[in-house]
């Protein structure tokens, strides 16, 4: 499922935004009132949340992608830029790969993810406590405290979190798989869960150009409302349509 905020329909291109683990299409909705009249943002609403909490969680990455890229098929008659953040990463990439062969896909954003064919190293979160992930949520940040201290939220976050993870855990590509659009590697200087020399492995899953930003910011540098991420994503956009 494919949501809109701004009603940018004459734009020049569109920015497809994919969750983290756990995450919802809503936490892009700041962003893309950053963004310029000429960009608008979509963001793919994973099942299992929100107004799809009655579906069924996806199984694999692939079965995520698959449905992205059949809902973004009436959206590809603009130039399309896919960015995911952590477990969205994957799921961005395996969509570019599906639709490569309309040609639309002209970069993707990698977010404080490690390449799509390296061993991630997640816990199965089905064997930690709540304490556990509570106690990781808060290591990691992007979750206001205020929500850490309410038990209905905090149910609700680590119910997404588990379910996300099973298909995470079991995700691996072939170390020779790759993209035609550009990648760039975004990543926040302070994130506690991903290195420099990490992420530099999505250059061999790509055969356009490939970049590496180092940001301020820790693993959700991406949607920090002061990060400035909407003027970095609006310049890379601008410049591969000229």
């Amino acid at each position: 499922m494919i949501r809109t905020y701004d009603g940018k329909e004459a734009c020049a291109a569109r920015l497809v935004c994919f969750p983290h683990a756990g995450g919802c299409a809503s936490a892009f909705r700041p962003l893309s009132a950053a963004l310029p009249d000429d960009i608008e943002l979509l963001a793919v609403q994973y099942p299992g949340r929100q107004e799809r909490r009655a579906e069924p969680y996806a199984e694999e990455i692939g079965a995520l992608a698959e449905e992205s890229a059949r809902a973004l098929v009436p959206y590809a008659q603009r130039p399309l830029f896919l960015l995911g953040h952590s477990m969205g990463a994957l799921v961005a990439f395996e969509t570019a790969r599906l639709l490569e062969q309309r040609g639309t896909v002209v970069r993707l954003f990698a977010s404080a993810a490690r390449p799509p064919s390296q061993d991630w190293e997640e816990l199965d979160l089905d064997a930690c406590g709540d304490d556990e992930l509570v106690a990781e949520l808060r290591r990691l940040g992007g979750v206001p405290e205020a929500l850490l201290q309410d038990e209905e939220s905090v149910r609700e976050a680590l119910r997404l979190l588990r379910a996300d993870h099973r298909p995470l855990r079991r995700y691996r590509c072939p170390p020779d798989a790759a993209v035609a659009a550009s990648a760039t590697v975004l990543l926040g200087v302070s994130d506690p869960k991903n290195t420099v020399e990490q992420v530099r492995g999505w250059r061999r899953h790509t055969t356009g150009d490939f970049t590496l930003d180092v940001l301020p910011g820790g693993h959700f540098w991406l949607t920090d409302r002061h990060a400035g991420a909407a003027p970095l994503l609006t310049r890379y956009i601008r410049d591969d349509l000229a």
